[in-house]
Order: C-alpha cells, then structure tokens, then sequence
C-alpha cells in the first residue's frame, strides 16, 4: 500500500477521535452545569475537569478492552456449547442437517446466504 494512504488514514482516525473526545467532553459538561449544580448544590466544571472525570469514570468502572469479563464470556459459551451439543445428539442426522443448513442461511455471512437462497429448491 502507498504510505500516503495509510498516513492520511492515521490523521482521519486522530482527527475523529479528537472529535469524539472534544463532542463526549462538551456533552457532558453541559449536562453536568445543567443538572449537578440545580439538582444537588454542586459545582460548576470546566472543559478540562470533564475530561478528567470521563477519565477517571473510565478507570473506575469501564476498565481498558476486556479486562476480567473475557474469562466468564468463555465460560458462558463453553456452556452454550455443550448445551447445544447435547441438544444436536438428540436429533437423528436428517434433522441435524436440516438445522445446519436453517442455520447457516440465517446466522452465515451475507454471500453465504445468497448462496443457498439461490441453491434451495423453489416449491412448485
């Protein structure tokens, strides 16, 4: 790829993340200088605090990526899994192949189901 490409791309993403982070920064002050100082007595903030009380949100309650919820999202999908394991060997293997294919025409890629929309028979 041409280094020009991927530099621009680089700026484009910096320059929407600023966006991003200038529009969430202005939301929420807003709202804080509306509601916080009526509601409950509290102080006006600034731009600045904001963003450090979005930060510190994030620290607090957010985490950074997948943090300790990945262990439990496997352990909930090895459970789908041999839920739907035990539930595919009570089926005789017509009906799981009939499955397979419901299946993968509503759950597969975009091309995958055109592919078997257009192979399945039409009713006469």
């Amino acid at each position: 790829m041409n280094r020009s490409f991927w530099l621009l791309r680089g700026l484009k993403f910096i320059v929407f993340a600023a966006l991003f982070i200038a529009a969430a920064g202005y939301l929420t002050m807003s709202l804080w200088n509306w509601l916080v100082p009526t509601l409950f007595q509290g102080p006006f903030i600034s731009f600045w605090q904001t963003l450090g009380l979005l930060l510190l949100t994030r620290i607090l309650f957010g985490g950074w990526g997948r943090g300790g919820r990945g262990a439990a999202w496997t352990r909930r999908r090895k459970l789908w899994k041999q839920k739907m394991e035990s539930r595919m060997a009570g089926l005789t293997p017509e009906e799981q192949e009939k499955f397979r294919q419901k299946m993968q025409g509503v759950c597969g890629p975009a091309w995958m189901r055109r592919r078997a929309a257009e192979d399945a028979p039409t009713p006469s």
